[in-house]
């Protein structure tokens, strides 16, 4: 088996990355004269899931035994064991000494293997088969596989670097000092800037971050930063060469020395650069911010003792520092809490706070059991000075759910039904796809129908328009479509629940995936439940996706079909649970509108109209219609859905948080 590039469908088995057919070099959009290339279109095969079912998981137990047992030895690190690399090790080394350089990292929890003497990477079934070949006297195969798009975009990228220049080369000190403003740098000096090799692309107005290869310091990748005003907002967008799933640059790890045992990891490069100058602390951005830590990076993490989340200044980087940390191993991990005394490090670099203060007060990401009030005091304060990011990820295309549910939160459960041909699929998916366009990491798993024709909803959904008769414009939302934190589970069918959780499990692991849809429970009712009690059987399975959510701080949206009822009938929430209770999930003939029919956490339940749009099979409306609201102490028969226009394919479902 080849060594190939650690790719999500074949470390996870049954997930599948939303992938395009083609890539298109970003160069072309960085302005005049920055040279830019259409690659040809493509099919990746590879990535498609085996017909024979998924790759067999393997556990840190089995890793060691197979380990013993070739005779390798090896180290235990804090998210990966190290072993000598047969990569760099001499043919007649069979297994390689323990005497040569531990270089090559295998994560305890997935199996996939780094080598970073030589970048050869892989699953545990690539190093497995790896094995084989050296006994068997042949050199390990180190494939090339998708080297050729790495090499369009290292030459893009070279292009790009020579034209630009480092800021303290430019001509005119005034626009020295506009550029300098413009990103809100005047505090951070030349020398650092030249420290960390960031420069200036005048064509695009844009700073330019290398990415420079660990092994010989050649060139990658570069990411481009530049700063767009909307109104009184600035907003600083971000392209990367080569595109988003292939750019793994921890920015300033060239600068790391071996003797370094303590490190500051932060979301942005210009946090990097300001925490470096003010503490002379080893500092590194990651390549997605707090979006997701891949796994493949953890390997150039694991010489640190102690490593400090500084992510940022919102409650988002927050969650994330957690759920990074988890990866990281919580008993060398420090977090340092957002709040308005401690912002994020450019910030408090230019508002003349100390740095190394911060840091000295970060707290420790482990804890025991039992806390005090004292322990909670500051966190307490945080939810409620900043009530507004602690409400979660507002919608855009939908700010009337906005006013109910506040906003989308980690760690909850939310329950949507709705008579069968009523849209509920079409609804979720546009749904989700407004979260994910905001960064919200999403796995779907689609049961019911094929992921081709799911995604072809969502690009429809994405770009507000078919695509059918626009051919000429697929690439180009294809290649902003492929951008989106969006990942698909490849089950269909009937499936066992185990099965699924396992793969969520995974999906979180690898991608930091914090909103996970299920679409739908019934086809996890199958083998297993045929003698068991239905209603038993569905409270057994919710249960399983509410621990899930909790345990993983992630937030699952699960759709239910109902029971079989009179057309004329409105869904009650006893049409799911089987149980009267107080509160009704509304839907109706001749109408269209969604009820949340519970919210545990904050808001109101209530009744808003939609609007289906079947030019871009949305329904989100330009139009601000009135939300009803609805008291969930009323009887069922209490609360009337608003008039709304007719749809000739019924109504859209409900929802219930819990």
């Amino acid at each position: 088996m080849a060594v190939v590039p650690l790719r999500p469908c074949r470390a996870a088995g049954r997930l599948l990355p939303l992938l395009c057919c083609g890539t298109r070099s970003k160069g072309a959009s960085l302005g005049p004269g920055v040279p830019g290339r259409l690659t040809q279109r493509r099919y990746k095969k590879d990535v498609l899931p085996s017909p024979e079912g998924p790759v067999p998981s393997v556990t840190i137990t089995e890793i060691r035994q197979y380990l013993r047992a070739q005779g390798i030895p090896f180290r235990d690190g804090y998210s990966c064991l190290h072993t000598p690399s047969f990569f760099t090790a001499g043919r007649e080394e069979q297994p390689p000494a323990a005497s040569a350089p531990y270089t090559l990292f295998i994560d305890k929890t997935t199996g996939s293997f780094l080598c970073t003497a030589t970048l050869a990477e892989g699953t545990w079934q690539d190093f497995q088969a790896n094995v084989e070949l050296q006994h068997h006297g042949a050199p390990p195969d180190s494939s090339e596989e998708a080297e050729e798009d790495m090499r369009r975009a290292r030459e893009d990228a070279r292009c790009i670097w020579e034209r630009a220049l480092p800021l303290s080369h430019l001509l005119d000190e005034e626009e020295t000092k506009e550029t300098k403003a413009m990103f809100g740098i005047n505090w951070v000096t030349d020398a650092t800037l030249k420290r960390f090799g960031v420069r200036y692309l005048r064509t695009a107005k844009s700073l330019v971050f290398p990415w420079f290869s660990p092994r010989d310091a050649t060139l990658k990748g570069l990411k481009l930063l530049r700063v767009e005003k909307k109104g009184d907002t600035i907003v600083y967008v971000e392209e990367t060469l080569p595109r988003n799933d292939s750019y793994r640059n921890l920015f300033g790890l060239p600068l790391v020395s071996h003797r370094d045992t303590e490190l500051v990891l932060t979301g942005w490069e210009l946090d990097a650069l300001a925490l470096h100058q003010a503490t002379g602390v080893a500092s590194l951005a990651l390549p997605r911010g707090s979006t997701s830590l891949p796994p493949a990076l953890l390997p150039y993490l694991e010489q640190f003792k102690r490593i400090t989340l500084w992510l940022g200044d919102d409650l988002r980087s927050w969650e994330a520092a957690k759920l990074f940390a988890r990866k990281l191993s919580l008993k060398r991990c420090s977090l340092v809490c957002p709040g308005s005394l401690q912002p994020r490090p450019l910030e408090a670099l230019n508002q003349g706070l100390s740095l190394a203060k911060i840091l000295r007060a970060a707290r420790p990401a482990s804890h025991k059991s039992i806390v005090s009030f004292r322990q909670l005091r500051e966190e307490v304060f945080g939810e409620l000075v900043n009530s507004e990011q602690v409400a979660g990820v507002k919608w855009v295309r939908f700010p009337e759910l906005n006013k109910l549910l506040k906003g989308h939160r980690r760690g909850e459960l939310t329950v949507f039904t709705g008579p069968t041909g009523s849209g509920k699929t079409t609804f979720i998916s546009e749904y989700a796809l407004d979260l994910c366009m905001q960064g919200v990491c999403t796995l779907w798993g689609s049961f019911e129908i094929s992921n081709i024709r799911l995604a072809k909803i969502m690009l429809t959904q994405f770009a507000t328009q078919h695509l059918d008769d626009k051919l000429e414009l697929y690439d180009e939302w294809a290649d902003r479509f492929e951008d989106l934190p969006l990942y698909f589970m490849t089950f269909h069918g009937q499936q066992n629940i185990k099965a699924v959780i396992d793969t969520m499990q995974h999906a979180v692991y690898m991608y930091d995936i914090t909103h996970v849809v299920v679409d739908n429970l019934q086809f996890m009712m199958g083998y297993e439940h045929l003698s068991v009690d239905r209603l038993a059987a569905q409270d057994y399975i919710v249960g399983a996706f509410r621990k899930f959510a909790t345990d993983n701080n992630c937030h699952i949206t699960l759709v239910i079909h109902p029971r079989k009822e009179d057309d004329e009938k409105e869904l009650q929430t006893a049409s799911i649970f089987g149980s009267a209770k107080d509160r009704k999930l509304v839907s109706g003939p001749g109408k269209r509108y969604l009820q949340v029919s519970k919210n545990r956490f904050d808001g109101d339940v209530g009744v808003f109209p939609l609007e289906f749009s079947k030019t871009s099979l949305t329904f989100s409306s330009k139009s601000k219609p009135k939300v009803k609201k609805v008291k969930e102490e009323k009887a069922p028969s209490a609360a009337k859905a608003p008039s709304a226009k007719k749809a000739p394919e019924g109504s859209s479902g409900a929802s219930k948080k819990s």
